[in-house]
């Protein structure tokens, strides 16, 4: 991160709007959309009603002044800009039908989103008039001479970076032992789930998790199956499923390839084995995403790194996700509920998960209460792996160890974060 100090305001007369300009490059170089969706011509009026904010305007729209209905009185342009994003909003509604799954609308809402909060407009006013028809933006169309070229659509960091020069932002997601859930806000849950759980469903992704107790009458359960989706993606990867079961961790997908398929970006999605048998790792660079599945003591294990933009891709009807929401209540199970199974002591189970977790925080006390509850000693390298999958995974390593005061509240308000830019970039993955 730079000093901000280095750069133009993002208003100043010295320097163009970072929005804008990313905005207008991603018009230049979006090649794809989806049919019926209209975001793409959303973003080319917004960008065509902003013009005059990078390239002078009328005195009234750069200073800010006139009855605009919004913005903060002495931000340059924050009248234009504030009429502007509620035309931008406006679009938006008028096209949610045909857009719903399209992760490059749902990123521009939340970033319009914020954009109105962050230049202080109100939601109801004037709105910019309709841009005049005309030629289309310069290499609009396909063929590009000149200029830098085009990132790899099925490139996600690669692509980011390149667009923002920056690395994209990532959240971690695990489901371990009785099992044990670690969520994208930092929820740790154990739970009591039976049956078949959705751990991720988005526009791009679907995990599904199947369980069963762990012993006749026994509230905790393991995790027994496990079944990912990888959706179809246009340019990058067909549809492809991966299914693991206790005693059969496959290094393939169920169609017995390895990667994506034939595609121009097949390769953006592969599989590979650790270990036979017990560890599978998938990578799906196409989407920002590594996948790892272990078993362990006759449980699977669940670890996944995934772009932010990616986890925000789903609808209100797709909430029922652990790795979002956690457990929901009526599902979570306290220590106090645990019940011994085995031979083991509550002291030696302790010893036994102190000599890999020295420090006692959520991870040493999930195993502590695997090792007690099942009797089994091997549910130690289930949480042993789970941390430092969390180690090599977590953007933020200080939040590597959660505490059980942490484990049912987030340790911080914030919410998946929806900036703009981060979801316009997107365009490139519009067409699945």
């Amino acid at each position: 991160m730079g000093d901000p100090g280095q750069f133009p305001s993002p208003w100043s007369p010295h320097g163009s709007p970072p929005t804008l300009s990313i905005l207008t490059l991603l018009l230049l170089l979006c090649g794809h959309a989806h049919s019926q969706c209209k975001i793409l011509r959303c973003n080319a009026e917004y960008v065509s009603s902003t013009l005059s904010l990078r390239s002078g305007g009328s005195p009234g729209a750069l200073r800010g002044g006139g009855s605009g209905g919004g913005g903060r009185g002495g931000g340059l342009g924050s009248s234009g800009l504030c009429r502007a994003l509620r035309s931008y909003a406006l679009c938006t509604r008028r096209t949610a039908r045909t857009c719903r799954g399209d992760l490059a609308f749902h990123s521009a809402v939340h970033g319009i989103e914020d954009l109105m909060i962050q230049h202080n407009c109100s939601r109801q006013g004037p709105t910019a008039p309709p841009p005049p028809r005309g030629p289309a933006l310069p290499g609009a169309g396909p063929a590009r001479s000149s200029g830098a070229p085009a990132p790899d659509p099925c490139d996600y960091e690669g692509r980011f970076s390149q667009l923002h020069g920056q690395p994209p932002g990532f959240l971690h997601c695990a489901s371990f032992g009785d099992p044990h859930v670690r969520s994208f806000h930092h929820h740790f849950h154990t739970c009591r789930v039976q049956g078949a759980w959705p751990l991720l469903d988005n526009d791009f992704l679907f995990v599904q998790a199947t369980s069963f107790p762990v012993a006749l009458g026994a509230n905790a359960t393991t995790t027994q199956k496990l079944t990912i989706i990888f959706k179809n993606m246009q340019e990058c990867i067909d549809q492809k499923v991966y299914r693991a079961e206790v005693d059969n961790l496959p290094a393939a997908f169920e169609d017995g390839s390895i990667n994506g398929g034939d595609r121009p970006g097949g390769s953006s999605l592969s599989i590979r084995t650790a270990n036979p048998g017990s560890h599978v790792e998938i990578q799906a660079a196409y989407i920002g995403t590594t996948i790892i599945i272990r078993q362990t003591a006759r449980q699977l294990s669940f670890s996944i790194k995934v772009a932010e933009d990616v986890a925000r891709a789903f609808s209100a009807e797709q909430d029922l996700q652990l790795c979002v929401g956690g457990c929901p209540p009526s599902q979570r199970l306290s220590r106090s509920e645990r019940s011994r199974r085995g031979a083991i002591t509550i002291d030696t189970a302790r010893r036994l998960c102190k000599e890999g977790l020295p420090v006692e925080d959520v991870y040493f006390h999930s195993c502590v209460f695997d090792v007690f509850t099942s009797g089994d000693p091997n549910f130690t390298v289930a949480a042993q792996a789970a941390l430092e999958d969390a180690r090599a995974f977590l953007p933020d390593l200080e939040k590597l160890h959660l505490f059980p005061s942490d484990a049912g509240v987030p340790l911080s308000s914030a919410s998946l974060p929806a900036p703009l830019l981060s979801g316009l970039f997107v365009l490139w993955l519009c067409s699945q």
